[in-house]
């Protein structure tokens, strides 16, 4: 098993400038917290030790000003251009861009619109990743959230048999995941290999969805600050 001094760990960060759902979703004051998401993000990763450097990925000046303010050597700050800050941009080719930019050891993926994905939350993955994927069981870490609910297509139930029993308990029902955008973290030679942030063999590390809970609409900025400010998010110790 590789130990953690000897890999280099780098936590990706995107932030783009140009929500249009929540107006500069990444920087105005979130639950009374002066520059918001972006200073609540860059402190919860800052606090854990065994991330090298954090690659923050933005066109975004206000972004940029303040994390040169916190004059932390472990903040990279990376002026992505215009064409890959769009909301044409595409998730694969992010994928593409991480990989030739960070060239070697493991890569946390993550998003400043979880602010409840705490440092606790982090280590926690960290931990997991080098128990189960540098163990050689998987060959990537991601994290989800399990729901078991009654769910159908077109074609009816997917994840029970109702000719067995047309209304089971729904603690008989069959888990599915949800992927999250919390963290996905996996080493640079699957980028490479695979063109993607996940293996084909990912450890699903599962999440409350309150921890998970991610804002992309003005409702859920209302919800995400009171989770937020009333400790509400099941983290872990």
């Amino acid at each position: 098993m590789i130990k953690k001094t000897e890999q280099k760990l780098t936590a990706f960060l995107p932030c783009r400038k140009g929500s249009e759902r929540v107006i500069n979703k990444n920087t105005k004051k979130f639950a009374d917290i002066e520059n918001g998401l972006i200073s609540i993000k860059l402190n919860q990763l800052l606090a854990i030790k065994e991330i090298d450097e954090i690659f923050l990925s933005t066109n975004d000046a206000k972004i940029i000003n303040y994390a040169s303010s916190l004059n932390n050597n472990r903040i990279y700050i990376d002026e992505r251009s215009e064409s890959l800050c769009s909301g044409e941009t595409s998730t694969d080719e992010l994928i593409q861009y991480v990989a030739k930019k960070i060239t070697n050891g493991a890569i946390i993926w993550t998003h400043v619109t979880s602010p409840s994905v705490s440092t606790s939350v982090y280590q926690e993955a960290i931990d997991n990743y080098y128990k189960h994927v540098l163990a050689g069981k998987y060959d990537s870490l991601m994290t989800v959230c399990a729901f078991q609910k009654f769910i159908w297509d077109a074609n009816g139930p997917i994840n029970y048999n109702k000719d067995s029993e047309k209304w089971p308990r729904t603690q008989t029902i069959q888990n599915l995941y949800e992927i999250n955008s919390g963290i996905f973290m996996a080493d640079n030679s699957i980028y490479k290999k695979y063109s993607d942030r996940i293996g084909v063999m990912p450890y699903l590390m599962k999440l409350e969805e309150l921890t998970a809970f991610d804002i992309d609409w003005e409702s859920d900025w209302i919800l995400a600050e009171q989770i937020y400010l009333n400790k509400i998010a099941k983290t872990y110790v």
